[in-house]
């Protein structure tokens, strides 16, 4: 595929995180009326619905004949026959926007055959514009990132929730690393991608939506994103969820695999 189809796709893409910021700001901090989704699966506000009717007005307005795969979208079957299609976190990190904090993020991308090939994410308070295509290096703001050289698990910085606390996540004694959190997903993967975390994990399922434009953010960074088990990540399947999540360096990617038991808790 040429590159310059992947670099349409992501100023297509580029466009729109814009615009998507520019409507959670007019809701950012001014106490927008939010619920609580079925099912435990966490809060939703009419900011993430606007964001949303936004992108999908935007992107399927360019691109009519692509899937759609979004948080905040009724899901529907059509997609998986689709050889492109969107997959959208319209405000990732809604519990941070909700408490008025500035790390959530919109994460788009663009995937084909089941791999991203263009992705954003951006956080519009922090001015963080995370971009990458299938054949390019990733850039923040325009500028090439990289991630860290740490190679022991044991000391290194992980970003995840206490879960990873459990022992029973793990073939032995729980690793000594240094556990910090971020609400988005998507920022905990870019923030590996540049070097200001060594790791990310998650111990439970993970969204399609949650990782696909950080995934290849982190990726094309030199960092390896897959699931628990170590296989790679494909996207827009029947459930549009991963085992689990595991992205770091190569060589500390394969100490946590190691480490990690390969089936989630029942």
């Amino acid at each position: 595929m040429p590159a310059n189809d992947y670099l349409e796709e992501l100023a297509l893409l580029s466009e729109a995180a814009e615009a998507a910021g520019e409507v959670a700001l007019r809701y950012w901090k001014h106490a927008p009326s939010a619920w609580e989704k079925a099912d435990g699966a966490g809060p939703v506000s009419v900011a993430d619905l606007a964001v949303n009717d936004l992108l999908e007005s935007r992107l399927r307005g360019a691109r009519p004949d692509y899937g759609w795969l979004s948080e905040e979208s009724v899901d529907d079957p059509a997609r998986l026959s689709a050889k492109r299609i969107f997959i959208i976190d319209p405000i990732d990190g809604t519990r941070a926007f909700l408490n008025d904090e500035g790390s959530f993020s919109h994460a788009l991308a663009v995937a084909e055959n089941g791999h991203v090939i263009a992705a954003v994410v951006y956080l519009p308070v922090m001015n963080l514009n995370y971009t990458a295509v299938a054949d390019g290096h990733s850039l923040l703001n325009g500028r090439p990132i990289h991630p860290s050289q740490t190679t022991q698990i044991d000391g290194s910085t992980v970003l995840t929730s206490r879960l990873s606390d459990d022992p029973r996540q793990w073939e032995g004694e729980i690793p000594d690393y240094r556990r910090s959190f971020r609400p988005s997903l998507a920022y905990r993967l870019c923030l590996v991608a540049e070097g200001r975390f060594d790791a990310t994990i998650s111990l439970r399922g993970a969204w399609e939506w949650d990782i696909a434009a950080a995934s290849l953010i982190a990726e094309r960074a030199g960092v390896l994103a897959t699931d628990r088990k170590g296989k790679p990540l494909h996207f827009n399947t029947p459930s549009a969820q991963m085992n689990g999540l595991v992205v770091a360096p190569p060589v500390l990617h394969a100490e946590y695999i190691r480490r990690i038991r390969p089936l989630p808790l029942p």
